[in-house]
C-alpha cells in the first residue's frame, strides 16, 4: 500500500496521451481494485472515457472514470462489486475503451490478464459453491467405501488439511463420515443400511498455509437398494463401420444394457484416444480426427465396453465392439512443383527433359497416380509429351512461322485412385526462345539510270530475305561505289549521291551486305549475307557539237549560171567521238537563197539568179546550225558562222572561168576564248547587281548616243544605204564566251586599189551583241566603236 502511489505516478507519466495495451492482475484482487490509470490532454473540450465492450462478457469491471488533475485528465478502470476473479475459470479479458475530445475520437484495447495468486488459494469444485453439491449413494454401499473425491487443485502443494466440521450425532447419523489424506469422502464404518431416503449434510473445512482456509457443503442422499436383476446388454458383439472424414464428437453407436441406474465406461483400450462413451446414456462418440494416412493403426479399433449399476458397481457386464474406419478420398494429390515455368531454345532436340513431376496422394501414400497432359495454347500438334510424370520435348520447336512458337500453355492433370476420384492440375508454361539459325540473303539485281539523274534519285530496292522469325528483320550496308551510291539501312533502297558521266564510267558494281537482327535470345548474335548490285549508266546527249573552225571568212568569184561548193563545215563532239551523225541547216544570212547545204558542204547556186546581174561585190554572213542526229535525246546544236565575200564576174576579169578563192591564211580571224567561272550569289546580291548594271547601261547608252551624234556631224553622208554585217554568235558549253577580233586581210587585185583609200561610209549595230561599228560599203571593212 505504501508503494501504490509511486506505481500510479509511474503509470501516469508513461501512459500520457495513449491507451495501454495490457495489464496484469491477480485473482485475489477484490471489488474496487484499480486496474489502470490513463492520462489525456484535452484543453478546449470536456472529454469522455467509455467502456464499449468486454470480451468475454462479464460485469466484473466498472465504467471508467475521468477526472481533471493539474491541467490533464486522468482516467481510471476499477473492479466492480460483483468481481470474483478466478484464473482457473477465465484468465484473460479484453476491454475496448473510447476517448473523445471534441471531434477527436481515439479507441484502444485494454487486455487484462488474470494470474493466480500463490498466496491466496481458494477451494474449487461444486461443493465449494454457495448451494453445495449433492451426491447419491445406495443404502447397500460397503462400509468405509469411497463416496466422493474433493477436487482441490493446487492444495496438495500447500499441504491442505480437510475435515468435517458439522455434527454427526445419532439418531440422525448411523456413524460418522470421514475424509482421508487423499481427499476421499468415505462411508461410515457401520454402513448406510436402513438409511434409505435420508440426506446427510456435511460441512467441510479446508485449512492450508498460515491461517488460510476455505469451506463448502456436501449433501449425501441415500437411495434404496435396487432390484436383484442381472445387468445385461441388449446386443452382443457389434461391428460398426464409419468414414474417416467424420468430425470429432460424431455419434458412432449407442449401447444399451438392462439394469437399475446403469452406467457405462470403456475398459479397453486405456486410454482410448479416438473414442469416448457417455457415462449415463452409453453413446460412443469420436474424440479426434480419424485420419488414416498419418495414423495407420486407427483403421480398426476393438472397444471393450462395461455396463454396471451405479449403486452396485460389482453388478456389471462387458461388450466387445469393433469400429472400422473406412477411408475417404478427401485430399487431391500434392505435386512438386505446383507450377512449372521452363525456358528452352527452339533448337532443343526431341526428347529433351523439361521437368519431372513428383506427386503424392495424402490419402494413400505410395499409390499409383495417373498423369494427363492437356494443351491450351497453341491447340495444334503437341510439341510436348508426358511420360510417367516426366515432361519432354515431343516435336521440333520451330519458331520460324508466325504464331507457331514462343509460348506453350498447358497443364498436367494428376488423378488419384480413390473414391471419389480427386484431381490436381499443375499449370505449365514453356517459353521457347528464338535461335538465329539461317543467314539472310538477297537477290542480285541490275538497275539502269540516266547519266543526267540528279542527287537522291531512287534507283530501286534491294530485297533481302531471312527465314528466321520475325521474317526479314534485315539491315543493309554497302561497300564500293566510291560514294556515288548509297543503300538505305532499313528499307534497302538504292539512292544516287553524286553526278554520273557515261563517258567516264558506264558500269558500277556494288556489294550489298545484309545482316539480320532481333532473331535470337542473344541480341549480339547476328548472321550476314551479301549480293552484287549492278548499275548501268544510260547515255544522255549532254555535249553539243563543236565546229572547227567556228568562224570562216571566204571570198568567192562567181560566174553566171554556175553552182560551186564554197566550203565544208567540219563538226564533232570531242567528249563523244562516236557521234558522227549531224544535221545541217542555214538559219540566217541567206538572202535571196543564193546558198544551200548538201550535207556538210556549203554550195553557192547562181542558176536562179535573174537580172539585173549585180556589178558590185556582196558579202553574206551565213549562220549554219549544226545539230545532233539520231535516236539520242535531247538534240543539242551549235552555230557556225561563214562570211562569204561574193565577187561577181566582169568582162575585164583576167580569169577566164569561175574562180573560187578562199580566205588566205593572213585573213584567218583571231579566235579569243574567255572562260567565265560559274558563280551563284545570294538573292540580295543579285538584286543589287541588277539595279547597278541597269543604271550603268543607261549611262553608257547616253554617252554613246552623244558620241554618235558628233561623229555623224563630222563624217559625210554615205552614198549608199548601210549594209549590216552579221557577226558570229558567241558559242560556249559552260558559259564560255567566244569572240573574234578583226584581222588585216589582203584584197584581190581587182579591189586592192579601193582598199588603199580606206573610207568608212556607213554605221550599224550588231543584232546580237548590240555593239555599234563603222563599215565600208565597197570593201566590207569595219571598225568597232
Amino acid at each position: 500500500m505504501v508503494l501504490r502511489p509511486l506505481v500510479l505516478l509511474a503509470l501516469v507519466v508513461s501512459d500520457l496521451y495513449c491507451l495501454p495495451a495490457s495489464v496484469n492482475v491477480f485473482d485475489s484482487q477484490g471489488p474496487g481494485t484499480v486496474l489502470q490509470f490513463f492520462t489525456f490532454n484535452c484543453s478546449s473540450y470536456t472529454p469522455t472515457l467509455k467502456l464499449l465492450r468486454v470480451q468475454p462478457h462479464t460485469t466484473f469491471f466498472n465504467p471508467p472514470s475521468l477526472t481533471r488533475w493539474q491541467g490533464i485528465y486522468v482516467g481510471k478502470v476499477t473492479l466492480s462489486s460483483s468481481a470474483r476473479l478466478d484464473a482457473l475459470a477465465v484468465n484473460h479479458y479484453e476491454l475496448q475503451l473510447q476517448f473523445t475530445c471534441g471531434n477527436y475520437v481515439m479507441e484502444g484495447p485494454l487486455s487484462v490478464d488474470v494470474q493466480r495468486d500463490a498466496g491466496h488459494i481458494q477451494c474449487a469444485g461444486r461443493f465449494a459453491s454457495p448451494a453445495g453439491e449433492i451426491i447419491q449413494v445406495p443404502e447397500t454401499v460397503t462400509p468405509g467405501a469411497r463416496l466422493y473425491t474433493l477436487l482441490l487443485p493446487g492444495l496438495e502443494i500447500q499441504g491442505a488439511q480437510m475435515s468435517i466440521t458439522s455434527a454427526q450425532e445419532p439418531p440422525y447419523f448411523p456413524g460418522p463420515f470421514s475424509i482421508n489424506g487423499q481427499g476421499w469422502l468415505q462411508a461410515p464404518p457401520q454402513g448406510l443400511k436402513g438409511q434409505a431416503g435420508k440426506v446427510f449434510r456435511l460441512q467441510i473445512l479446508v485449512t492450508f498455509g498460515q491461517n488460510q482456509s476455505c469451506g463448502g457443503m456436501l449433501m449425501v442422499k441415500v437411495l434404496p437398494a435396487p432390484s436383484s436383476g442381472q445387468v445385461s446388454f441388449l446386443e452382443q458383439e457389434q461391428n460398426i463401420t464409419i468414414p474417416e472424414d467424420v468430425v470429432p464428437g460424431t455419434k458412432v453407436v449407442q449401447v444399451q444394457a438392462r439394469g437399475f441406474d446403469v452406467r457405462y465406461e470403456i475398459l479397453s483400450p486405456v486410454p482410448c484416444r479416438l473414442f469416448s462413451i457417455g457415462r449415463a446414456d452409453g453413446v460412443i462418440r469420436t474424440t479426434a480426427p480419424l485420419e488414416l494416412a498419418p495414423a495407420a493403426g486407427s483403421a480398426v479399433t476393438a472397444l471393450q465396453v462395461k455396463a454396471f449399476e451405479r449403486l452396485r458397481p460389482w453388478a456389471s457386464v462387458e461388450l466387445d465392439l469393433t469400429v472400422t474406419v473406412r477411408p475417404v478420398n478427401r485430399w487431391p494429390p500434392r505435386c512438386l512443383p505446383a507450377l512449372l515455368m521452363a525456358q528452352i531454345p527452339e533448337t532443343a532436340p526431341v526428347g529433351t527433359v523439361l521437368r519431372t513431376f513428383t506427386c503424392v496422394d495424402p490419402d494413400s501414400p505410395g499409390s499409383t497416380l495417373d498423369y494427363q497432359l492437356r494443351f491450351h495454347s497453341p491447340p495444334g500438334p503437341a510439341s510436348l509429351c508426358l511420360n510417367d510424370g516426366v515432361l519432354e520435348v515431343n516435336a521440333t520447336l520451330d519458331c520460324d512461322t508466325r504464331g507457331d512458337c514462343f509460348q506453350h500453355t498447358a497443364s498436367v492433370l494428376v488423378l488419384d485412385g480413390g473414391q471419389p476420384r480427386m484431381t490436381t492440375e499443375v499449370p505449365v508454361l514453356v517459353m521457347v526462345t528464338p535461335v538465329n539459325e539461317f543467314s539472310p540473303a538477297c537477290v542480285p539485281r541490275t538497275f539502269r539510270v540516266r547519266e543526267d539523274a540528279g542527287p537522291c534519285t531512287l534507283l530501286g530496292s534491294v530485297v533481302g530475305t531471312d527465314m528466321d522469325y520475325p521474317h526479314d528483320c534485315i539491315e543493309y550496308y554497302t561497300s564500293g561505289g566510291a560514294g556515288t551510291f548509297a543503300v538505305d539501312r532499313l528499307s534497302g533502297e538504292v539512292h544516287l549521291l553524286g553526278p554520273l558521266d557515261y563517258e567516264q564510267q558506264r558500269l558500277y558494281r556494288l556489294t550489298v551486305l545484309v545482316t539480320d537482327h532481333s532473331q535470337d535470345q542473344d541480341p549480339t548474335r547476328h548472321l550476314s549475307g551479301s549480293c552484287t548490285i549492278t548499275i548501268e549508266v544510260e547515255d544522255v546527249n549532254d555535249h553539243p557539237p563543236e565546229c572547227e573552225p567556228p568562224f570562216q571568212e571566204l571570198t568567192v568569184h562567181t560566174s553566171l549560171g554556175h553552182s560551186m561548193e564554197v566550203t565544208k563545215v567540219s563538226c564533232r563532239v570531242p567528249q563523244e567521238p562516236q557521234r558522227v551523225a549531224f544535221s545541217y541547216g542555214i538559219i540566217g544570212g541567206n538572202s535571196q537563197s543564193r546558198f544551200s547545204l548538201q550535207g556538210a558542204a556549203l554550195v553557192h547556186n547562181d542558176l536562179m539568179l535573174g537580172p539585173p546581174w549585180p556589178e558590185q561585190p556582196h558579202t553574206y554572213e551565213l549562220l549554219i546550225r549544226v545539230a545532233d542526229a539520231g535516236p539520242s535525246t535531247p538534240h543539242l546544236s551549235t552555230t557556225a558562222t561563214v562570211i562569204v565575200h561574193l565577187v561577181p564576174w566582169r568582162a575585164s576579169t583576167v580569169a577566164t572561168g569561175t574562180h573560187r578563192t578562199t580566205v588566205p591564211s593572213v585573213m584567218t580571224p583571231l579566235l579569243v576564248t574567255d572562260t567565265e567561272a560559274f558563280w551563284q550569289p545570294e538573292p540580295w546580291f543579285v538584286v543589287v547587281l541588277t539595279v547597278t548594271s541597269a543604271l550603268l547601261l543607261l549611262a553608257l547608252g547616253w554617252l554613246l548616243s552623244r558620241l554618235l551624234r558628233r561623229l555623224a556631224q563630222v563624217l559625210p553622208a554615205p552614198s549608199k544605204p548601210a549594209q549590216a554585217l552579221l557577226l558570229n554568235s558567241i558559242q560556249g558549253t559552260e558559259g564560255s564566251i567566244e569572240g573574234f577580233m578583226e584581222a588585216p586581210r589582203t584584197e584581190t587585185p581587182q579591189a586592192r586599189s579601193s582598199v588603199m583609200n580606206l573610207h568608212f561610209d556607213g554605221s550599224a549595230q550588231d543584232s546580237r551583241t548590240g555593239r555599234e561599228y563603222l563599215f565600208n560599203t565597197r570593201t566590207g571593212a569595219r571598225r568597232w566603236l
